[in-house]
């Protein structure tokens, strides 16, 4: 007769986790501490893997480089890996200076210049952030165009609670925008001391609520708005948002100039707009030419997070309410916009660890 195996021990389990390296981190599960609630019940094994970020790709990677590890232990039968996330959190270097009450981490969404679809991607980013189980909010700072309640169809003023706003939900964001407190077709016409003042607000007025991540859409250009933020606010990096011609990709190296002069990290550069292919063809039209994000890439290494092709799905989401990430999650510019988000999420692992 054979003899049976005998139980697997968790010095045996731990020890096999240590061939299993976070990518972003460099360091393994055990040595980071990411192993928890390690049960062995005679050959099954069980345990979760809190992450840094609920990075799709690294959870998918990691969970099944776990159960692989593990299933070599001698004596094990079984494997069950629970993956859970406990998002890290940006920190100034001098003690807890511009930190968001309520928010681990604030990304700044820019560009260099108006129409090349910042907001669009602001908006889709946030919903991929919170679709990969991030809590998110959304902050429309482009005070001179709210558009972001639009796209999440939106509607109604925020209420207050004392000193502080309550901002409104949307497909399960928290949102504050300008356009939730004027009348639709009223313009905003400030000066830069009122237009600072209501930065400030925003920032530190509105009852943000236990958010992995405050994404901030600012107005396109490098203006006071700009610098407002960089000044009252601690960020954790800035996304830049181009399309492929030259005269956009001009703008973007001057936003990536400021960003670097107010030491703001650059996340990476979204490409969005890269391309266009008819519907029942496969050929890809570069309307508004090609490269820009990869010249971005090459002139000041940052990465370049994505292209997004022009799709008709996009512009339907944000006039209906329902961002495309939402809506066609299946859809080419969805899946890119989904992996900006995945990229967004590592990045900033990284930068935080760092």
């Amino acid at each position: 007769m054979t003899a049976p195996a005998s139980e697997p021990t968790e010095a045996a389990v731990l020890a096999a986790l240590t061939a299993v390296r976070e990518p972003d981190l460099d360091r393994h599960l055990v040595e980071l501490d990411f192993v928890k609630n390690l049960e062995i019940t005679g050959g099954r094994v069980a345990f979760s893997i809190q992450l840094a970020s609920h990075s799709p790709s690294v959870r998918a990677a990691l969970q099944a480089a776990a159960e692989t590890a593990v299933k070599q232990v001698p004596g094990v039968d079984s494997v069950a890996v629970t993956m859970t996330a406990n998002v890290s959190a940006s920190r100034p270097v001098l003690g807890d200076k511009g930190m968001i009450p309520g928010a681990r981490n604030v990304i700044a969404v820019s560009s260099g210049k108006g129409g090349v679809g910042k907001s669009t991607v602001a908006v889709n980013l946030a919903c991929a952030l919170h679709r990969a189980g991030a809590k998110v909010g959304i902050l429309d700072a482009d005070v001179y165009g709210p558009n972001v309640p639009l796209m999440l169809g939106a509607t109604g003023q925020p209420k207050t609670a004392g000193k502080r706003i309550i901002p409104l939900e949307a497909h399960g964001l928290q949102l504050m925008s300008m356009a939730l407190l004027v009348e639709e077709d009223r313009p905003v016409i400030w000066r830069g001391p009122m237009l600072h003042s209501a930065m400030r607000q925003f920032l530190t007025e509105v009852d943000w609520q236990g958010l992995d991540y405050l994404v901030v859409d600012l107005p396109p250009g490098t203006g006071d708005a700009q610098l407002s933020l960089s000044q009252q606010a601690h960020l954790t990096g800035a996304i830049i948002v181009t399309t492929p011609q030259d005269v956009s990709v001009l703008d973007v190296k001057k936003a990536i100039r400021m960003f670097q002069q107010v030491q703001v990290p650059i996340l990476g550069v979204v490409e969005n707009m890269a391309w266009f292919t008819p519907p029942g063809q496969a050929e890809r039209y570069h309307l508004f030419g090609e490269g820009g994000g990869q010249r971005i890439e090459s002139e000041f290494q940052v990465p370049l997070l994505g292209q997004v092709p022009i799709e008709i799905d996009v512009r339907e989401g944000g006039d209906r309410g329902t961002p495309v990430v939402l809506s066609h999650p299946e859809s080419g510019a969805a899946g890119a916009l989904i992996d900006v988000a995945d990229r967004v999420m590592r990045r900033v692992t990284k930068l935080n660890a760092e």
